[in-house]
């Protein structure tokens, strides 16, 4: 049988490496010039970037983690998290609730105060149970904490309304222990997210260097350059063609965007259709910046709720391996998100760069007459967006795609928000239980 893949990303390579394993023939077509889709990393002046945004390796999976930092052999370092939100000018510890100490008295006695009230509010079942985004926001963490960072920062990098997004992906978000966020309030330590307070990353050539240990030894079954346009079943065989040549497969696996695979596909029905132009996402801008200095800050990541500033979050890759940036310098990593059609979207490269670079130094991150060096990269598909009509139009999707006999996994595959453990994960176990 032979099987084709279509989509070189994360979920491409580990279904490459899993299927290889089990000794599958299969052809694997990236539309990019080289595989890795979100894990790309780029190479410039001595500096990587990872352009796809800032990845690290973690997971509560603890076979999966050990999987992964395997595959690196010697070519990993593990760090302890050292993660802050910037709110008013204070470096308040992350997440958000296991540092309260650090914001100004009077919003640390406003984020415990509401917090405690919800809880007693909960307790004597006068909450009714959040519909959407913005409510479970105010349902678990009550007002405070919810009004001075997680809606703002949320509103910021969803650029999209609260109140018209599903609790489907902020349900997987441990509950804080009450006891933890009093401590807290009292400048007692106490850890949030223990699962990646401790992450590996690759010594040399940044988050593709994953990517690439996934590809090694099936690289004679990668096809790059190859843009899927048209699918279509003739005689019981798939044909997939670029509009230049063909493949034929007898069974197709799709990790590309589902608007991308539903394009692709003939006599599509209308429903389905629409289905595919309701789902929502995220476009994505990573701004890297070289500076002419050897340690900014022991900072692995910064989040920055305030709306005035263009980037959500600032990560300092320097920080996760000395080899990523030349001796005696140092490199940042801004995200910003953005939907085509919105301001973002009409900013020209150069404008991003130079508000981003101004932004970074008016807060104290950089100074910008120390950058030596700047590059931006946009991905189309960045982070799914779990509207409320979210799974009714999934259902429909997933419908078609079981009668006419094709799987679709991966983060814009499923259409879910997972991380890199999630989608090897997912992978692994697709190709456990169908092969």
């Amino acid at each position: 049988m032979k099987l084709g893949i279509l989509g070189g990303g994360l979920a491409g390579l580990s279904l490459g490496y899993f299927l290889n394993q089990k000794g599958y023939d299969f052809t694997i077509l990236e539309k990019n010039p080289e595989t890795s889709g979100l894990l790309k990393s780029i190479q410039i002046e001595g500096f990587t970037f990872d352009v796809g945004g800032s990845h690290i390796i973690f997971s509560k999976d603890k076979e999966i983690l050990n999987f992964m930092v395997s595959l690196l052999g010697d070519n990993v370092i593990r760090n302890r998290r050292n993660t802050k939100i910037l709110y008013k000018g204070h470096y308040v510890k992350y997440p958000f609730e296991n540092g309260l100490a650090d914001l100004p008295k009077q919003d640390n006695f406003e984020c415990l105060y509401y917090f405690i009230q919800n809880l007693i509010a909960k307790e004597k079942g006068l909450l009714k149970s959040p519909k959407n985004m913005k409510e479970w926001f105010y349902y678990t963490f009550g007002k405070g904490i919810a009004e001075k960072y997680l809606i703002p920062y949320n509103e910021k990098i969803w650029k999209f309304p609260l109140e018209k997004m599903s609790t489907v992906w902020v349900e997987r978000i441990p509950q804080p222990p009450v006891e933890d966020v009093i401590k807290s309030s009292l400048g007692i330590p106490t850890e949030g997210y223990t699962h990646q307070l401790y992450f590996y990353y690759p010594k040399y050539g940044g988050i593709q260097a994953l990517a690439k240990a996934f590809e090694e030894p099936i690289k004679d079954k990668i096809v790059t350059n190859f843009e899927v346009k048209r699918i279509r079943k003739e005689d019981e065989k798939w044909i997939v063609s670029n509009e230049k040549e063909e493949f034929e497969f007898d069974k197709i696996i799709s990790t590309i965007p589902l608007p991308e695979l539903i394009k692709a596909l003939e006599d599509v029905p209308r429903e389905v259709i629409e289905a595919v132009e309701n789902l929502k996402f995220n476009s994505l801008i990573t701004v890297g910046i070289g500076v002419e200095k050897a340690k900014l800050n022991d900072f692995s990541w910064l989040y920055i709720p305030d709306r005035e500033v263009l980037t959500h979050r600032v990560s300092f890759p320097s920080n996760y391996s000395p080899y990523v940036a030349p001796k005696g310098k140092s490199s940042v990593l801004a995200e910003i998100t953005y939907r085509e059609g919105d301001e973002i979207s009409k900013m020209s490269d150069e404008e991003i760069i130079e508000r981003t670079v101004e932004d970074l130094d008016r807060l104290g991150i950089i100074n910008k007459n120390e950058v030596i060096l700047t590059i931006l990269y946009r991905f189309k598909y960045a982070y799914v967006i779990y509207d409320l009509n979210y799974r009714d139009n999934l259902k429909i999707i997933y419908n078609y795609l079981d009668t006419v006999g094709i799987d679709s996994i991966g983060r814009f595959g499923e259409w879910e928000y997972l991380n890199m453990d999630a989608v090897v994960k997912t992978v692994k176990e697709y190709v456990k239980e169908k092969f």
